[in-house]
């Protein structure tokens, strides 16, 4: 096996040149700083608005209450993207900024809009229902959709598609709900302690029911139509400027309307909130759910067709392409590794996964005609990432190929899963030309 690469380093300057020095603002550390910084001060404002609404003992019997289905959705939506892991920052992003910033955001604005209605109405029974039907949708869904477009614009090496743009906003929309929920159930339990509620009968109770039981997911729901539309835009090509705008406008809209309807269902009778709950809600969950996971199998097969061909130039072991497209595989190379190395060896293992499926995207867009201006830097740079990793990593895809895939005969040996028609020696540079994107159009 060679020691080193088959493929030189890629220098950070050109030859001869001078690295080139950002200015302060656009130094990473900075930008990290500041946005810390308005998430906390975030953090800080809305805790104290939150107490201020619910009293001391609400607020505790609300945070308690509402921390119960977070931990469900976020692994829910974080087995979404097992298929191509984002980093834990960006997803600790989306759910401080839903939790934090887009809920100071929608309390502040809804509270203010609300308030203008009534008085410039004289009907504060009015403004209510239009603060709830028309102002908060379109308020809460815009400040949530924020958090997707940042990781869009400043996170798009992490951010290949539609599974992208759903975590993101499952994240997002799952700290928002978090928020939101500790207002309601804090003051519930207020309404409970004035009136003497208490049991089954008890405000607090039925806020639990409707909000924690029945629909936990509603929030959710609306926003990861915003993350399919950035997904969408994400897998568009470059010069489609036009639709990389609108598919996420398209998604924004379609995530007010049905965030509207549902808070304008309480107004539609005493059987309003349960005709849309049961002949809309959970349809449109059932299919958004077929949607993501029909998705995710999408993207291994994905893994599975477009590997194979860097296996074939030496950059790969044949079984690692069957290996990386199966989920159970995965997993069983990271317990393999986990047993033999250590916690580092099944970290490096994790991240060959990772990027192994970067490069798998990458290769797709550029056989579609996609890939950007970057695409012959970003390949180099993700193969050597692997080259790296490989002591850790092949010796347990191989052995997750063997458990999973069915021997077939390959020369005088065996082989697992999907066999390249070549294998070269080891240390035959496999990629000698790089000059250009293969795929631009």
């Amino acid at each position: 096996m060679a020691s080193s690469p088959p493929y030189p380093p890629y220098p950070g300057a050109a030859p001869g040149g001078t690295p080139r020095h950002p200015h302060w603002w656009q130094r990473p550390a900075v930008r990290y700083g500041a946005m810390v910084t308005l998430l906390a001060l975030s953090g800080l404002v809305i805790l104290a608005l939150v107490r201020e609404q619910t009293g001391t003992r609400g607020f505790l019997v609300g945070l308690g209450l509402a921390v119960l289905p977070v931990p469900l959705l976020l692994a829910a939506f974080r087995w979404l993207g097992r298929v191509e892991p984002g980093p834990w920052r960006n997803l600790l992003f989306a759910f401080a900024w839903g939790a934090c910033a887009a809920a100071l955001i929608a309390i502040v604005a809804n509270s203010f809009a609300t308030r203008w209605i009534a008085t410039a109405t004289a009907d504060p029974a009015g403004a209510d229902t239009l603060g709830a039907t028309v102002i908060a949708p379109v308020v809460e869904e815009t400040a949530k959709a924020a958090a997707v477009l940042l990781l869009f614009l400043f996170r798009r090496r992490d951010f290949h598609g539609i599974l992208g743009g759903v975590v993101a906003a499952g994240f997002t929309a799952t700290g928002f709900a978090f928020t939101e929920n500790v207002l309601y159930l804090g003051n519930a339990f207020g309404t409970d302690q004035l009136t003497g509620g208490s049991g089954i009968a008890s405000v607090t109770a039925a806020t639990f029911f409707v909000r924690i039981v029945m629909s936990p997911f509603a929030h959710p729901l609306f926003t990861v139509l915003t993350g399919i539309g950035f997904g969408a835009a994400a897998l568009a090509a470059d010069r489609q400027r036009v639709r990389r705008v609108l598919l996420p406008l398209a998604g924004l809209l379609l995530a007010m309307g049905m965030h509207a309807l549902w808070n304008g269902s309480a107004t539609l009778g005493q059987f309003g909130f349960i005709a849309v709950y049961g002949a809309f809600m959970v349809p449109a969950f059932g299919l958004l759910t077929w949607l993501v996971v029909w998705t995710r199998q999408r993207e291994l097969r994905t893994v599975r067709t477009e590997l194979p061909a860097y296996a074939v130039a030496g950059w790969l072991r044949p079984a690692e392409p069957f290996a990386l497209g199966s989920m159970r595989a995965r997993r069983l190379a990271r317990k393999f590794a986990r047993e033999h190395g250590g916690r580092p060896a099944a970290r490096a293992v994790a991240q060959y996964e990772a990027f192994a499926t970067s490069l798998a995207f990458l290769r797709h867009r550029g056989r579609a005609g996609k890939a950007g201006a970057d695409f012959v830097t970003r390949e180099r740079e993700l193969l050597l990432e692997l080259w790296r990793r490989r002591a850790a990593a092949r010796p347990a895809l191989e052995h997750a190929a063997r458990l999973t895939a069915p021997p077939v005969p390959y020369g005088a040996g065996w082989a697992y899963g999907p066999v390249p028609a070549r294998w070269p020696a080891q240390g035959q540079p496999p990629y000698p030309g790089y000059g250009e994107n293969p795929y631009s159009c």
